[in-house]
């Protein structure tokens, strides 16, 4: 009998060559995945894997099954845009201006109400972690290193430090979704740099516990955000590819 880390690695391999598959295109929206039998053949699995893997993508939205149905591709407006897995698979194949549009929507809608209960109820614990965040995005400016990961964790911060629970369970689901954005925004040269001073504002007003400064300064920063993707993608119709793996964008 094989380890039970085994098997695990086994199903979600095969989660991700299907889910990818999906979002891909190769399995057309409204069409029935190939019979299992076949599935395990492709995939080189047993049925017990496959049937695994296709419950988890019914539970991610991307798949639908019944007696009558079969196992049928769902379109992807019913699929789960906070999973980590999903936001993974739809970069590696490339996302589209009306998914970083719906994000850029998102975040000016859910991000300056936090902010301003950030600036209203942050503890002096919220405070010292947002700080840390901001002393590692500066330090990766001035010395190199993985500036994505703390400007994340910035933001994530301001989220918590709402002490909102519905928010707080937010920033758990928006982080590969905040990730993918800056990955983009911050591929500018100097792109990072020119961010720092905003992000200082938004951290300065929480401090000074004044809601409407930190929130015309969380807007201030999401629509600069905005402006440097727009300059990134230019005339494409497709953003680059982000290659990250979902257990990185999970770990985040």
């Amino acid at each position: 009998m094989k380890p039970l880390y085994l098997i695990k690695n086994v199903h979600g391999r095969t989660v991700d060559l299907l889910g990818n598959a999906i979002i891909s295109g190769a399995y057309a929206v409204g069409t029935s995945l190939p019979p299992e039998p076949l599935l395990c053949e492709q995939l080189g699995v047993s049925r017990t894997v496959v049937r695994e893997a296709v419950k988890s993508l019914v539970a991610k939205g991307l798949l639908i099954t019944g007696p009558k149905l079969g196992t049928r591709v769902l379109p992807e407006d019913q699929w789960n845009w906070f999973d980590p897995d999903v936001i993974s698979w739809q970069s590696q194949n490339g996302l589209t201006y009306d998914f970083l549009k719906d994000l850029q929507d998102l975040r000016r809608v859910v991000e300056p109400a936090a902010v301003r209960m950030a600036a209203e109820r942050a503890t002096q614990q919220d405070v010292t972690e947002i700080e840390a965040a901001f002393a590692g995005m500066k330090k990766a400016v001035e010395e190199g290193g993985d500036y994505v990961t703390f400007d994340l964790r910035f933001h994530q911060g301001l989220l918590r430090a709402s002490h909102n629970r519905m928010l707080v369970q937010m920033s758990k689901a928006l982080g590969a979704l905040l990730r993918t954005s800056f990955e983009i925004s911050t591929s500018l040269k100097d792109g990072p740099q020119s961010s720092l001073h905003l992000h200082r504002e938004v951290l300065d007003a929480v401090v000074a516990q004044d809601p409407e400064r930190a929130e015309q300064a969380i807007l201030k920063l999401i629509d600069g955000a905005r402006d440097d993707i727009q300059l990134v993608l230019g005339p494409r119709k497709r953003l680059p590819k982000i290659t990250q793996p979902a257990s990185q964008l999970k770990a985040a």
